[in-house]
């Protein structure tokens, strides 16, 4: 338990900054689930499936709930899958 009362604030500060956080990165992280999903079953939907989750990703970056290098690195891996999934078909 804390003993300070700057840290008593701190853990307050933290649990309300992650329940903010929470719900956006379930949403951004189905959303990637729902785009690998599409992209590995060759569903003719993949590529909107693929614009959803970057838009997610970007949204989770600029509220900093993941680091925008984190969110370029995803939507460029599922972009390249998206491309080496088109070329195999």
């Amino acid at each position: 338990m804390a003993h300070s009362k700057q840290a008593r604030k701190r853990i307050r500060q933290n649990e309300r900054q992650a329940a903010h956080n929470r719900p956006i990165r379930t949403y951004t992280s189905r959303r990637v689930r729902d785009a690998r999903d599409a992209i590995e079953s060759g569903d003719a939907g993949s590529a909107e499936a693929l614009r959803v989750a970057q838009s997610a990703l970007d949204r989770a970056a600029k509220s900093g709930v993941i680091h925008p290098n984190t969110a370029a690195r995803r939507k460029s891996r599922l972009a390249a899958a998206l491309n080496k999934a088109q070329a195999a078909s």
